[in-house]
């Protein structure tokens, strides 16, 4: 009988292997970034914290904040397709390219800033499952400024056969997968690393605490996805109802009026709201 094993895919499980596993860390890193591994001498994970075992707390977000060298790194999850997340995409690189000049510092202190999304579902055309955005100026492609990166990996459009020779796609294949038949496939590479993280994924698929927190944390996101979803509908009735005498306009900004105050009440932060809604002050 197949065992049952937990994915890489959820944020919490994603976060525990490479915090724990500095290894598996600079293989994925360098894999992502597509260097030799042996061109970092090293990374340092500035946000290493989980949050409280239990993860019943409302609305909180995991990802990978790192120091590559002399570069910034981030590493997110999203299973979830959400409208604004191109926006909101924007707006952490910013957060994070902008977090560590000092006050009085020259702005070429700014060290280049790379997020990397993985990403449950499709988002760009074509059948490549990596897609990098590059600051470059119209009509010549000319790169403006090398400091701006943002990829994207789309799991959906990973394929399933093994290559021992691609170590990217078999990272993306180990965060995809969710049956041990998928796992045996990855370890049967015989690629040292990847058949040590598949040992590590059915060493966590075993520790009942781990199996908890997991459940735990999937339920967070799941609560989190629903009271969203009726936030923004409640506010889309309430815009409707309100806005109608002063048009169009008026009833957009009435109707996100209305979701900001839904959101409030069922318990998101302001940095939360920001996040869904830029463009706040």
């Amino acid at each position: 009988m197949p065992r049952d094993v937990i994915s890489a895919k959820l944020d919490i499980i994603f976060k525990k292997l490479f915090t724990e596993n500095e290894d598996m860390l600079y293989s994925f890193v360098a894999s992502m970034l597509d260097i030799p591994q042996e061109s970092i001498s090293e990374i340092k994970i500035t946000n290493p914290e989980l949050p409280p075992e239990t993860l019943s707390g409302k609305f909180s977000r995991l990802d990978l904040s790192l120091k590559v060298d002399n570069r910034l790194v981030n590493v997110e999850i999203q299973v979830k397709n959400d409208n604004d997340y191109r926006d909101r995409t924007l707006f952490y690189w910013a957060k994070l390219y902008s977090s560590e000049l000092k006050s009085g510092e020259d702005y070429s202190e700014l060290k280049q800033t790379i997020t990397i999304n993985i990403i449950n579902f499709n988002m760009f055309e074509g059948s490549d499952y990596h897609t990098e955005i590059a600051a470059i100026i119209k009509g010549t492609d000319e790169i403006f400024s090398d400091k701006f990166s943002i990829h994207f990996f789309e799991l959906k459009k990973v394929g399933k056969k093994p290559d021992p020779h691609n170590r990217r796609e078999l990272w993306l294949q180990f965060i995809n997968a969710d049956s041990e038949e998928d796992f045996e496939m990855i370890s049967q590479t015989n690629v040292p690393i990847m058949q040590k993280a598949v040992n590590v994924i059915y060493d966590m698929s075993e520790d009942t605490r781990i199996r908890e927190i997991a459940r735990l944390r999937e339920k967070a996101l799941h609560d989190e996805a629903s009271a969203l979803k009726n936030a923004k509908a409640e506010g889309r009735a309430e815009g409707r109802a309100e806005g109608k005498a002063e048009g169009r306009a008026e009833g957009r900004a009435e109707e996100r009026n209305a979701a900001i105050k839904k959101m409030k009440s069922l318990g998101f932060t302001d940095e939360q709201i920001k996040a869904i809604y830029p463009d706040l002050v």
